[in-house]
């Protein structure tokens, strides 16, 4: 939201004050607020009739730093809130006469008080952002109420990412993005999951605290700073830092929420009825049977829209007509190895037979006279479930815990953000902040069941709506796309901004939602959505299983989803790691490499855990140009090897792309390939790349509980490999990927394979050393 005409001028209507002469600086305990007037004081009666801003500064845990501004305390805040972790913090304040300084872990605040108002933001020696003249403003508008604001420094060489689940460009540098949950597709500026939180490349993320609609103004209104206003009056912030980019997420979701990890099976391929086609059992085993006569290795079915009748939704009753035995449906897709997944959402339309019990017993969101809402978008008649009243939340849950019982494993939550802000909450929340926050009740309500009746690391959602927060409720996707490359792209943009927003997991609709692609779209998006976190088969009109496009598809599908499923262990060490440190499984470059200033823009490749680069390839051709950094890279898939530290060209068919690993890498892959959920240990092969004299390379394999079964690192002095091994209590072996031969190996027993030497250790030993 602009408040400016130009540099220098306010725009009309519009009444700003800021700081500009600090009066005092009060310490108490282990934060201060600094007051400060909105003009000179120049003598005691300039302070008369005027205006003084606050300014308080504390630490919610180390390296973190809460800014909360405000202009009258006194206004009651109905909430909601996000939910917010703290730990202890040893922070050191320190105070003189030209101002103050608070300390947390290596982040620091200072406050110069000779200078009018000016703010710095300090990691270590470095000086991230600040506040200064004209920052941060309180606004008065005759027509739109009040509003703060603040602008903090964007230095020069500075890209911001983030805010959420965006398809626009991947760097925010002069966009104007409002937090506010919509429905808008793929396509738009609009956003299913906006978060207020950005990540800078300069090595710091800043969160503002709000659930309500947050203006920002990215370098567009002042072209050199971040400006971030909400409507009220107070705003609260907070300063992340860290030594890199990983670790500032890393904090960010120690104050927000880490995901949960999401059980093996999720990992696998998901294939749907897709959403206005027409289906019953015969339909579904048709499909599941067909995929099985084809050696596609499928590990969830789902269940869209119309497993319910339609103007029912929702009522969690199966289509009688369609499904007259829905639990022995269940039972028989089960027992082809299957998990299931049921969409829902959080509308109870009213020819549903749950309207009149919600609306009876005041489960439904109402309007200021008592009445239901409702509309007839989506669902004639439908009603809003209140999940900020706790037996409406049981209620719901109920219904869900049904469906578990009749053998759904999942539910794909839809919706969550045409949520109505004229509306009067059971709790007395506010509507207006209640707009984005509804889908964290909604998502949790839901994460919640599932982990209630199936067990904690087997709850799994399939979102599309998200908070702040959301993070802790995985997996989310990322809505209604095209069928074609640009929209392949975006999808991917949209992904790689949600991933630096903290969020671990992630996935789309392969070959997009809309329409039906063509083949040559449909195998180019299967290639990237079995690189995904999460690989789901879904669309609008018509089915997408893959030999209704053609036979060559039938073989892209096999060749990727094996490929996934044999590299489990080394993914589901990355999921792990992910709900340890708050990072995405699909990195953006900048992530992975943020000293690289090519990496700092890039958004048609990513970064597949640590040691795997994917570029999706856009186009019918096949071609495709992608950036490597620094060292020697070997394509996965054909064993090519590409020296990094420039731009490469190349041509792929259906069967290859840029799969390439990152030299000094270890990567675990598994002997199965026909599922997602096996002992990831058991015959575990590791593969090594181009390890340099001097360096390491380590690889960590996890049963699905996420506890460790086996860790290997291997280290290069000259010409000799050392090999140490923990925890080797089954059969592994190493590969040396584009070895033809080794002099000799102590410790073990070689081999020449298909990709290299490979190297199977003596029972229970621990060291191997290998003489090049």
């Amino acid at each position: 939201m602009k408040f400016t005409d130009g540099y220098w001028q306010t725009r009309e209507g519009y009444h700003v004050q800021n700081p500009a002469d600090i009066r005092d600086i009060v310490q108490k305990g282990d934060s201060f607020t600094v007051y400060a007037a909105t003009k000179r004081i120049e003598r005691k009666g300039d302070t008369l009739n005027g205006t003084l801003l606050k300014a308080t500064y504390s630490s919610p845990m180390p390296d973190v730093i809460r800014v909360q501004l405000n202009h009258h305390k006194g206004k009651v805040n109905p909430g909601p809130e996000f939910a917010l972790n703290t730990l202890n913090t040893d922070v050191k304040i320190t105070r003189d006469e030209n101002g103050a300084e608070l300390q947390s872990g290596n982040l620091r605040v200072t406050v110069n008080k000779a200078s009018g108002w000016d703010i710095g933001f300090h990691y270590n020696e470095k000086r991230l952002t600040g506040s200064g003249w004209r920052g941060p403003a309180y606004i008065e508008s005759a027509t739109e109420g009040a509003f703060f604001r603040e602008q903090l420094e964007l230095g020069v060489g500075e890209y911001v990412y983030g805010l959420g689940e965006r398809f626009t460009p991947f760097v925010k540098n002069g966009q104007v993005v409002d937090i506010w949950n919509e429905d808008g597709g793929t396509s738009s500026e609009q956003a299913y999951k906006n978060i207020p939180f950005y990540l800078s490349n300069k090595g710091y993320g800043v969160f503002v605290n709000h659930p309500e609609k947050v203006s920002y103004e990215i370098a567009s209104e002042n072209v050199s700073k971040v400006q971030f206003s909400v409507e009220g009056e107070s705003l609260e912030y907070f300063i992340i830092g860290g030594n890199n980019p990983k670790e500032v997420l890393d904090n960010y979701t120690k104050l927000t929420g880490k995901p949960a990890l999401p059980p093996a099976w999720t990992f696998g391929l998901w294939l749907t009825t897709s959403f206005t086609t027409d289906y019953d059992e015969a339909t579904v085993n048709h499909f599941v049977d067909g995929m099985a006569e084809r050696d596609l290795p499928l590990s969830v079915f789902h269940f869209d829209c119309f497993w319910m009748k339609e103007y029912q939704w929702c009522d969690f009753e199966w289509d009688e007509d369609m499904f007259p035995d829905p639990v022995g449906m269940l039972s028989r897709l089960k027992d082809k190895g299957l998990k299931i997944c049921a969409w829902i959402n959080p509308y109870i339309a009213e020819k549903s037979i749950l309207f009149d019990e919600g609306m009876e017993k005041g489960y439904l969101v109402k309007t200021a006279d008592g009445s239901v809402w409702q509309w007839d978008k989506w669902q004639a008649g439908m009603g809003l479930v209140d999940f900020t009243n706790p037996e409406a939340t049981d209620w719901y849950k109920g219904k869900l815990k049904t469906l578990i019982e009749q053998g759904v494993d999942c539910f794909k939550t839809d919706f969550g953000e045409r949520i109505p802000t004229d509306v009067v909450y059971y709790d007395g929340s506010d509507p207006v902040k209640m707009h984005n926050y509804y889908t964290f009740l909604y998502n949790k309500a839901v994460f919640e069941v599932l982990e209630e009746n199936l067990g904690k690391n087997e709850a799994a959602l399939f979102a599309r709506s998200a908070t702040v927060g959301g993070q802790q409720f995985p997996v989310h996707w990322g809505g209604d796309c095209s069928s074609n490359y640009s929209s392949m792209a975006e999808s991917l943009r949209g992904g790689l901004s949600l991933g630096l927003s903290g969020f671990g997991f992630w996935s789309h609709d392969i070959s997009g939602f809309e329409k039906t692609a063509e083949p040559d779209v449909y195998k180019r998006w299967v290639q990237f959505g079995l690189l995904s976190s999460h690989s789901r088969l879904h669309g609008n009109e018509s089915y997408r299983v893959p030999w209704l496009f053609d036979e060559e598809a039938v073989d892209v599908v096999r060749d990727f989803t094996k490929l996934k499923l044999s590299l489990m262990p080394y993914l589901f060490n990355s999921a792990v790691e992910s709900t340890v440190r708050g990072l995405p499984m699909m990195r953006a470059m900048v992530l992975e490499f943020p000293e690289d200033p090519t990496c700092a823009t890039i958004d048609t490749q990513y970064m597949f855990g640590d040691s795997i680069l994917v570029a999706p390839i856009f186009n019918k051709e096949g071609d495709v140009t992608y950036y490597l950094p620094e060292g020697t890279w070997t394509n996965y898939l054909t064993g090519t090897k590409v020296e990094g530290g420039r731009w490469v060209s190349e041509n792929h068919d259906f069967k290859t792309l840029p799969m390439m690993i990152k030299p000094n890498s270890l990567i675990a892959v598994g002997a199965v390939d026909g599922k997602p959920d096996y002992d990831f240990a058991q015959d575990v092969s590791l593969h090594l790349f181009e390890l340099a004299d001097g360096q390491q390379a380590q690889a960590v394999v996890v049963n699905q509980g996420a506890e460790q079964e086996l860790a290997v690192q291997v280290s290069r002095n000259g010409s000799v490999l050392e090999v140490t091994a923990e925890g080797a209590g089954k059969p592994w072996s190493l590969v040396l990927r584009g070895l033809g031969s080794v002099s000799s190996v102590e410790g073990g027993s070689y081999v020449s394979g298909e990709h290299g030497v490979v190297v199977t250790p003596a029972s229970d030993a621990k060291q191997i050393s290998i003489q090049l």
